[in-house]
């Protein structure tokens, strides 16, 4: 995979895609920039990926996934968007507000077990079955194409970004972020939800556990086969923070900036701001909204 691939996904996507902001800043007396993607339609980047791969090869009757709650939500509404049915797979701990959007998305929402690689076996069991499409969370060529557009969209716009700032479940948005952005890639994850993390220590993908407040979004039990290989080539970074930093670093973007995010999107904001990445103007993308919200 390269650019070329990114390219393609941005325009094949584009007239369904919000173009998210930039926020230049300076916290702490250094400078960042900060892509909002939670403005992303479905609260978070995994539109991009979604449609992508429902735009990207023959035309599905039907489409099946699974999906701690960000990926399937993309799914079921970029199926809407092209008019394709959709059945979405989830594990028990999917947060209510999560399967809420994904039903009103119009998709048909299954409980597939108590873990995310439960919800993905009986998914494709399904898709095995019916024949019906079925669309990967992360490790797929067009799904992580599709997220490459988001750096793709923030280099444009600020060229002499020098770093990118990435949260990581599965890889699909970092290894994007790789092909899409054309600069190096600190790949954040929170401690005991680090399957990537896992991964470069191996040499390999291998099974992790999954123990974090931001585990809906970033809960991959098991990094990409691809998306490692994209981060790995790159010589990307893979740095790691507590629960207490990135829950305090989602407080920071209220209070700093007003931004109302999910724990996961708050995950590279918190290495940035522990100082654990370098670059002289790195984008931390602000990657997901998708939490209940409930003003007073």
């Amino acid at each position: 995979m390269d650019r070329s691939e990114v390219i393609k996904a941005a325009d094949r996507i584009a007239p369904h895609l919000r173009r998210t902001p930039l926020l230049r800043s300076e916290v702490d007396g250094r400078r960042v920039v900060l892509k909002l993607e939670h403005l992303q339609r479905t609260g978070s980047f995994k539109f991009r990926g979604a449609l992508n791969a429902l735009l990207g090869g023959e035309r599905p009757e039907t489409v099946v996934t699974a999906s701690g709650g960000n990926h399937g939500l993309a799914v079921a509404t970029a199926a809407r968007v092209l008019g394709i049915p959709a059945t979405v797979y989830v594990p028990a701990s999917v947060p209510p507000a999560k399967a809420r959007r994904i039903e009103a998305a119009g998709a048909k929402l299954i409980m597939g077990g108590d873990s995310y690689g439960e919800a993905s076996a009986a998914a494709l069991a399904e898709a095995n079955s019916t024949g019906a499409l079925y669309v990967p969370a992360y490790d797929h060529p067009l799904v992580i194409a599709g997220q490459g557009t988001c750096a793709a969209e923030a280099i444009a716009d600020a060229p002499d970004i020098d770093t990118f700032v990435v949260a990581v479940g599965g890889g699909g948005l970092a290894s994007g972020t790789v092909l899409g952005g054309g600069r190096p890639v600190v790949a954040v994850e929170p401690e005991n939800c680090q399957a990537m993390h896992n991964a470069f220590a191996a040499g390999h993908p291998v099974d992790s556990t999954v123990d974090s407040v931001a585990a809906s979004a970033l809960g991959a039990t098991r990094a990409g086969d691809l998306t490692f290989e994209i981060l790995r080539s790159a010589g990307a970074t893979s740095v790691l923070v507590s629960d207490d930093e990135l829950l305090a670093a989602r407080d920071r973007l209220w209070e700093e900036f007003r931004l109302a995010v999910e724990p996961a999107a708050a995950v590279p904001f918190a290495a940035w701001l522990a100082g654990r990445v370098p670059g002289e103007l790195a984008c931390v993308i602000v990657c997901g909204a998708n939490t209940e919200w409930s003003p007073s």
